[in-house]
């Protein structure tokens, strides 16, 4: 059991970057606080408002600081404590001038929004500056207080660097090392449970789901993997001879055999034996697919053999790759991997983060009023959901769905939590570890799941207020509504005020998708080298990764879905249309025929089938004839041609607006 559940951990997080997430924010958050007890006991008493700053900050230097050195970490680091103290004071300040301060809080939303447009710095200064004048509003410390409040940033920047310098680093060669670890577990997983289904003689619904879930996790393991690769300052990868590029293409190759395999296997399984053999890397694999029975079986079955065989050179050829002693030297002796160049602020309207500044800050003031309206001590929580409706999201949709899942998670969270303080609200010890264990687990799921965020930290808060004597129903009644006032308030701007339709959203990520695709074919077209290819290729799962998270708030019940609905459906045409590109791309690097007619042909067709749903945009997600273009049983493995790639993206495409459709669209 205890082996299962740690493959299952690796399967989603093979760095361990989520487990390291929310043990330093979980570790820093304990460091600081028994600092201040300690400075509390044995020099000064300490006002509430150290410990609130200390965990806070904790939060947003674990969360928010997100440079590659350690230097430019504490550069970041102390820019934020500084905004921290300066808020901290202006709060204390404008205290006896209740409009004045309310008015300022809406000023500092303001300007820690528009700082994202400063790039990752700019986002991470700016959450420290509003955090801590809200904490600051909150709490209202007086002058006097002041310098023992500034202890708790202080003391959150240190530990916070320390741990994440010195405990739980941030080592792209390690993190590297075991993600390409990962590829070839999930890959030998792939195999180990095709062997098993060939063993039983078919497969079901479930293990057809299954496999597909299998796939996924491998793409997500790939793309981390080449996110870890180290690249030039522009963030591109290395070209020529580079051994950074030898891996990549590697991992690009068993990426696509993988994803043939189990295609094909959908189909028809190979033997099992076939299966143990490419498992085992016995070089028997090849004998066995010469076998009279399997060599004279039906044409499918050929075809899984086929790229089965080529699973096998592909994993030889990653592990070759690896091993090469360039790349180990890189890995030895190689520099951090660069920033891409700064880029110069665009206050202009036209950025869309300039306009979702102005959002954030109408939506904080609308929670403003109607938070104080219900009332004068805890409005607060309503400005804080309003502000972090708005984190990270893409479109009016995108921001309705956050505020969902935050309302939610906080209503589970105080029936839970309220049961849980409840029960040891006479044992400080244990209820002290189940919310240090809940700060964990919050920031564990915090790029998973934005509703288990907000259920375990409300746990967290109803167990602090067991702890210090302050727990009641009345009081998680009323975060629970001023929480609700700030998603409504988050919504109503998402839809109302300059809104950004997931429409739109979804329009301008498929139009990305459809340019890398166009650009894929003209380099093809072009004859361009292998390494062009391979790099236009890996643009075009990052724009079909984009235009996936664009088209999320299209569905519901996106995560708990077991049969495709309509924008899967359609999601899974750009899927096949992207693997065969890919297909294409590798195919047509290793042809020595590059000039066939036949080639320009299918190129042709496909860039005529691209033309043609581009000018369509996004009409295909909202498009009610039922398409059967899963990427299952219609793909073919590679090894027909080059021009088989091309012909199979243009039969794709033109799926996404069926003849028929045309016909009607046009009477």
């Amino acid at each position: 059991m205890a082996s299962r559940a740690v493959d299952r951990l690796l399967a989603h997080d093979p760095a361990l970057s989520r487990v390291k997430m929310g043990a330093r924010v979980t570790l820093t958050i304990l460091a600081s606080i028994l600092t201040l007890i300690a400075v509390h006991l044995a020099v000064t008493p300490l006002p509430s408002i150290s410990y609130a700053l200390a965990i806070v900050l904790s939060i947003e230097g674990g969360v928010a600081v997100k440079d590659k050195t350690p230097g430019d970490q504490l550069t970041t680091r102390l820019m934020g404590c500084a905004a921290s103290l300066f808020c901290i004071t202006l709060a204390a300040a404008l205290e006896p001038y209740r409009l004045v301060a309310d008015l300022t809080f809406l000023c500092v939303i303001m300007a820690a929004s528009l700082a994202r447009v400063f790039g990752p710095r700019g986002f991470a200064v700016g959450m420290f500056a509003f955090i801590s004048y809200f904490i600051g509003a909150y709490l209202r410390p007086t002058f006097s207080e002041l310098p023992l409040a500034a202890l708790g940033p202080l003391f959150a920047v240190t530990f916070g660097h320390l741990i994440r310098k010195y405990l739980l680093v941030d080592d792209w060669r390690r993190d590297l090392v075991k993600t390409l670890r990962a590829i070839q577990h999930r890959v030998s997983d792939i195999l180990l449970r095709l062997s098993q289904l060939s063993r039983n003689g078919g497969l079901t619904d479930r293990d057809r789901l299954e496999l597909r879930q299998m796939e996924e996790q491998l793409k997500d393991v790939v793309l981390m993997a080449e996110g870890l690769l180290p690249r030039n300052p522009d963030g591109s990868m290395p070209s020529g001879d580079s051994p950074v590029t030898a891996v990549s293409m590697a991992i690009f190759d068993l990426h696509l055999a993988a994803e043939s395999v189990i295609v094909k296997s959908l189909d028809a399984l190979a033997p099992e034996s076939l299966f143990d053999a490419v498992l085992a890397g016995d070089m028997a694999a090849k004998k066995i697919s010469e076998d009279p029975v399997i060599a004279g079986g039906d044409a499918r079955t050929k075809q899984s053999v086929q790229a089965l065989l080529w699973l096998q050179r592909a994993s030889s050829a990653l592990t070759e790759a690896t091993n090469n002693r360039a790349f180990q030297q890189l890995m030895a002796f190689g520099d951090v991997p660069q920033a891409g160049p700064s880029i110069k602020p665009d206050f202009s309207w036209s950025n869309p983060l300039v306009r979702a500044a102005v959002q954030i800050t109408i939506a904080s003031g609308i929670a403003m009023i109607f938070g104080l309206l219900l009332s004068r001590d805890r409005w607060f929580w309503a400005v804080l959901t309003a502000f972090l409706v708005f984190n990270n999201t893409r479109s009016r949709g995108d921001a309705a769905l956050r505020a969902v899942q935050r309302s939610v998670g906080t209503l589970v969270g105080v029936a839970i939590g309220l049961a849980l303080a409840t029960l040891l609200a006479d044992h400080a010890a244990p209820a002290v570890m189940l919310a240090a264990v809940c700060v964990f687990l919050a920031f564990y799921f915090l790029q998973v799941s934005y509703a288990l965020l907000s259920f375990f930290v409300t746990i967290v808060l109803c167990l602090v207020y067991g702890l210090i004597g302050q727990l009641t129903f009345e009081v998680l009644l009323l975060r629970l509504e001023e929480t609700v006032i700030g998603s409504m308030a988050g919504m109503f701007v998402a839809f109302v005020i300059f809104p950004s339709s997931t429409r739109s959203t979804v329009e301008l990520a498929l139009a990305r998708w459809y340019d890398a695709l166009g650009q894929l074919l003209d380099a093809v077209e072009a004859g361009e080298t292998r390494y062009r290819l391979i790099e236009l290729s890996n643009r075009l799962d990052e724009a079909y990764r984009d235009l996936t998270i664009a088209a999320r708030p299209l569905g519901s019940a996106w995560s708990l879905v077991t049969r495709p609905g309509p924008i899967r459906q359609t999601l899974a045409l750009f899927l096949a249309s992207s693997y065969w590109a890919r297909i294409l791309a590798r195919d047509f690097s290793n042809a020595e025929n590059r000039g066939d007619p036949e080639i320009r042909r299918a190129i042709d067709e496909a860039r005529q089938a691209l033309d043609k749903v581009a000018t369509r945009k996004a009409e295909c997600f909202s498009a009610k004839t039922p398409r059967h273009a899963a990427a299952g049983s219609n793909l073919q493995a590679p090894g027909q041609g080059v021009a088989h790639g091309a012909d199979m993206v243009a039969n794709l495409l033109n799926r996404l607006y069926p003849a028929a459709t045309d016909k009607q669209k046009s009477q």
